[in-house]
């Protein structure tokens, strides 16, 4: 097993160092989704979830997220995303989320896009408990990242 690079010698936390790592073009690509009743599901195609459209303001959230990495996750870096995109996917039993994030950086975006995701699909419970207090979100994972020292990675 490779060291940890999150920990120093004495096993404390801290920051690792990109300034020495080579600028790339990098990306990661994550998913997620939430299930719901069908009456939540056709509510949020119709329009009719009182909150407004569940979809739209999920997506904004997701992207407003990704940029926030850094302060909600302690040890990420802030990056300069150069994209953050988020596709939905609605069927009649829950919402699939899709999050893209690129950088030209020194270090990975695949914290960027699993936030990114988690916040998108917390943001349709929010906005959809009201019709189904039981939905449920998960199969959170990363599906691919690009660039960086380590090389491209595909689930």
């Amino acid at each position: 097993m490779s060291r940890l690079t999150h920990l120093d010698d004495q096993g404390s936390a801290r920051m690792v160092d990109v300034g020495g790592k080579t600028v790339t073009q990098r990306q990661a690509v994550a998913r997620g989704r939430i299930t719901m009743t069908p009456e939540a599901a056709a509510a949020i195609v119709a329009g009719s979830v009182q909150k407004g459209d569940v979809l739209a303001v999920a997506r904004v959230a997701g992207i407003m997220a990704a940029k926030k990495t850094s302060d909600l996750i302690p040890l990420c870096h802030p990056l300069p995303l150069s994209k953050v995109e988020i596709d939905l996917v609605l069927d009649e039993s829950g919402v699939t989320a899709t999050a893209t994030a690129a950088t030209a950086g020194q270090t990975g975006v695949e914290m960027e896009a699993l936030t990114a995701v988690s916040v998108t699909l917390l943001t349709v419970y929010d906005m959809a408990k009201a019709l189904d207090k039981r939905m449920t979100i998960g199969d959170i994972c990363l599906l691919s990242k690009t660039g960086g020292k380590s090389g491209d990675w595909h689930a």
